[in-house]
């Protein structure tokens, strides 16, 4: 396999589950009377962005000392961007070299640098990068990103190495928003949001908690197989108003991290049955956030089947008008999103889940009365983030307003 998987160990478990009963009680303290919200989601589905949005909407930004700090993160990024390039090169099949052999010597010296820390990104450095990500070879490997593992914004950045690369650079908001970070299981951040005068006018409080490192859902509840473990996940979902759930519509042809072998978007849509037929969350509200809308775009506009990876694609019916110059578009995002309301609509089957713990619903007329909305999603682009966050503000209040009077 072309990646080292990275596993805990019981002991980083251990240690990592005690960070976060640091921060949650911490977090306890302060809290009064906020909506609260869960946002949820795969790996690499956009929580961190979405997080990045939220300060430059509701929190004034990024400082310059803040925008000063994220220039190691992204020059990181390209580090890392351009050795995931080079290390699946001979893994696909057929494999792919370098097309000018002089520009070895480069990747070599690249793969050298076994950690960031090692790296001091000398004129050497930058200079071996642009070498290697103009190789024609590097090039074709790039357009056969969906099947190896490497992040949504390695171009964005590779094609910007002159100006990552000078002394005096300062990220701009659209770098800050595709720069990626491992980050810790759980943040949360607060904010307030003006609310309408026909709503009563004034300032709503809003804590988001963002579960970042998430692939098996019920196994938070038993982590080590500690019951304490559960009360902890238990008293931050205890009082969620709602769940914002991110999906990666642009996974629908590559695979996990984890494995280099599970499908993106059937591992998305396996979480989202564990997370939406949970009983710590069935009077909270579910919001599909259907993101990276620009990405699926631009792969059906360049011929990327979505039957080559599910089947019943191609007897899917569309709604879309068949003359409008989007209609491949259109029908793939509408069939990703009709799989997940799918989910919604059946009756779950609690065998398919290894919880030791019931965490399910008991009675299937319970789910069928609830809803589900939707949004089409660019995390990246905060005007339509800003638009679809008024839509849920607007709609968190009206279901506020209906739990006080029901009439």
């Amino acid at each position: 396999m072309p990646f080292k998987c990275w596993r805990r160990t019981k002991d980083s478990d251990r240690k990592a589950s005690k960070e976060i009963d640091k921060s949650i009680t911490r977090w306890m303290k302060n809290y009064k009377k906020s909506i609260k919200l869960l946002l949820l989601g795969a790996g690499e589905s956009g929580k961190t962005t979405i997080i990045k949005q939220m300060k430059i909407l509701h929190i004034k930004g990024f400082s310059d000392e803040e925008r000063k700090e994220k220039v190691i993160e992204i020059r990181i990024n390209l580090l890392e961007a351009i050795k995931e390039l080079t290390a699946n090169m001979i893994y696909l099949d057929p494999p792919i070299t370098v097309a000018d052999s002089s520009n070895q010597k480069f990747v070599d010296f690249i793969n050298s640098v076994s950690t960031p820390e090692e790296c001091s990104f000398s004129e050497q450095f930058y200079d071996s990068l642009q070498k290697v990500w103009t190789d024609e070879g590097v090039q074709q490997c790039f357009q056969r990103c969906n099947e190896y593992a490497i992040m949504d914004s390695a171009k964005y950045f590779l094609d910007q190495i002159d100006t990552i690369r000078r002394n005096d650079y300062i990220p701009s908001d659209a770098d800050i928003l595709r720069c990626r970070r491992r980050t810790s299981d759980i943040q949360k951040i607060e904010f307030e949001v003006k609310v309408p005068l026909k709503y009563g006018g004034g300032a709503q409080s809003f804590w988001l908690f963002i579960i970042l490192s998430i692939i098996n859902f019920s196994r938070m509840f038993d982590v080590g197989g500690q019951r304490g473990e559960r009360r902890k996940w238990i008293q931050v979902f205890d009082g969620i108003t709602a769940v914002l759930f991110l999906v990666a519509c642009s996974g629908f042809d590559t695979r996990i991290r984890e494995d280099n072998q599970t499908n993106r978007l059937q591992e998305a849509l396996k979480l989202f049955e564990e997370v939406w037929s949970s009983r710590f969350l069935r009077d909270s509200g579910f919001i599909l956030f259907l993101n990276k809308q620009d990405i699926l775009r631009e792969k059906v506009e360049n011929g990327a089947d979505l039957s080559n990876y599910f089947t019943d694609y191609t007897t899917y019916k569309s709604d879309e008008n068949e003359k409008d110059a989007l209609y491949e578009y259109k029908k793939a995002r509408a069939f990703i999103r009709d799989k997940f309301i799918a989910v919604t609509k059946k009756k779950p089957d609690h065998r398919k889940f290894s919880t030791g713990d019931y965490i399910y619903f008991d009675n299937y007329e319970e789910i069928k009365k609830r809803e589900c909305f939707w949004h089409y999603t660019i995390a990246t682009d905060t005007d339509n983030i800003k638009k679809v966050f008024n839509d849920v503000h607007t709609m968190i209040i009206l279901w506020n307003l209906n739990k006080i009077s029901p009439t």
